[in-house]
């Protein structure tokens, strides 16, 4: 119990830091595109730091495709899920009380289909790198699992933030639902395809590396 323990307040951490550095970017003042590599680089320092305790998952998308594919027991997935949405919380509650968040006054104008097929696209590449990169026995003791999950959630807000939310993480979308930063049906729509995105992930995993 106090090994799994740890492992809850590290996934918490992770998601604090990880939704806390995207709302201070958005709204406390971070202009440009330059930006936006904050982003992968505190999911980076995260998943280097807690990935030894953890799996560095911040992602509950992430933890649902990890248990699907095994290297996450099924009976730890709702206290993953769990300590993910309080890290993402208490991040968007810390935001609020620190910068301005602006009122919502309309949904953003996204392109439903687009919407989707960006949302899909990279919340699979990310939870299909995390597998092959830190939990596959083919590259196991690897050093740039880190660098590889950061980069591939910052080339994913590059190329798609401005057809869809980028959020590519069920956490992160109920974070800047809290902030007031976007609307219950964004959120929703964005929380439907990035499970799906990691339980896609997850399959096809175990499909190419049915033995590890």
């Amino acid at each position: 119990m106090k090994e799994s323990l740890k492992k809850y307040i590290v996934e918490l951490i992770g998601t604090f830091f990880l939704v806390f550095t995207i709302g201070t970017i958005l709204f406390g003042g971070s202009t440009g595109n330059s930006a936006i590599i904050g982003v992968g680089f505190i999911l980076m320092v995260m998943v280097y730091a807690g990935g030894p305790i953890s799996g560095g998952h911040y992602n509950p998308a992430v933890s649902l495709a990890a248990a699907i594919r095994g290297s996450l027991p099924w009976k730890h997935y709702i206290q993953y899920f769990i300590a993910q949405i309080l890290g993402a919380g208490l991040a968007a509650y810390a935001v609020q009380y620190l910068v301005v968040v602006p009122p919502i006054v309309a949904s953003p104008d996204y392109h439903v289909p687009a919407m989707i097929i960006g949302e899909f696209l990279f919340t699979f590449a990310l939870c299909y790198t995390v597998l092959l990169t830190a939990t596959s026995k083919k590259t196991e003791g690897n050093s740039y699992y880190g660098l590889a999950i950061g980069s591939t959630v910052t080339a994913g807000i590059y190329s798609t933030g401005t057809f869809c939310l980028a959020a590519f993480n069920p956490a992160v979308a109920i974070g800047l639902l809290t902030m007031g930063a976007i609307t219950s049906k964004l959120a929703g729509v964005t929380l439907l395809i990035d499970f799906v995105g990691g339980i896609a992930a997850g399959f096809l995993y175990k499909f190419i590396n049915y033995d590890n």
